[in-house]
């Protein structure tokens, strides 16, 4: 099986209803990115912190995963499918995708303040106020946040050197270093962008540009992978 390497972000899970900041006037869900989703803002305000994420694990028990998520799940039958992705949620998992690499963390685990690797699967509940984890520090969402190292960096672009065929579905590649993960692809590789927006790209790749959202363009994609089998 040919090997399809896919990297999604946040307008993959736009269709099962959760907004993304790109579209949502700077906003996410009503706050702030910077008030909510950096290191910064942990340390300044960990209360407001952890209620917007025990809000997101709410809502992500309620939504359900699209068309998008469920034809990339499919694709498992056809080819070696890995998928990367910028996104938090559970909705590739939940479709049955069963290679995925979170770039940015799990929106349904929590961990030490201290350590990385201490990790609690919390499901759906809240964190709740002044929980701690097993080493006696707070306990904090899994999430890799603005002015923090995403330590999955290297095994993505590890995975992305090895694609026989690259997608991007659903992020505007300008948020780094996710974005860079674009020049692990070797340059024979045949690479898909699926969009509704233009998305600016700076690479010398022949690209195949699919003007769609998740749904109707994972669709498309599979019609043109055709070819590959």
């Amino acid at each position: 099986m040919k090997k399809l390497v896919i990297l999604t972000g946040a307008g993959m899970s736009a269709e099962s209803g959760i907004r993304t900041f790109r579209d949502s006037g700077g906003l996410w869900e009503q706050y702030r990115v910077e008030d909510v989703a950096s290191i910064d803002a942990w340390h300044r305000n960990p209360d407001l912190v952890q209620r917007f994420y025990n809000e997101r694990r709410r809502q992500l028990e309620m939504v359900e995963p699209n068309a998008g998520h469920t034809g990339l799940a499919a694709l498992e039958k056809l080819f070696d499918v890995e998928i990367i992705t910028q996104n938090v949620d559970n909705l590739h998992e939940r479709a049955g995708s069963t290679k995925v690499l979170h770039l940015h963390g799990q929106l349904t685990q929590a961990r030490s303040s201290l350590n990385p690797a201490m990790i609690t699967d919390l499901g759906y509940r809240d964190i709740l106020p002044g929980e701690k984890a097993a080493d006696g520090t707070p306990l904090r969402p899994n999430i890799v946040w603005f002015g923090e190292a995403v330590p999955a960096m290297e095994k993505a672009a590890d995975i992305a050197s090895y694609a026989d065929i690259f997608a991007v579905i659903g992020t505007s590649l300008n948020v780094y270093p996710a974005a860079g993960l674009i020049h692990y692809v070797a340059m024979i590789t045949p690479l898909f962008i699926i969009d509704p927006k233009p998305v600016t790209i700076y690479s010398d790749h022949t690209i195949d540009y699919i003007a769609e959202g998740a749904g109707r363009g994972v669709a498309i994609l599979k019609e043109k992978l055709q070819v590959f089998l």
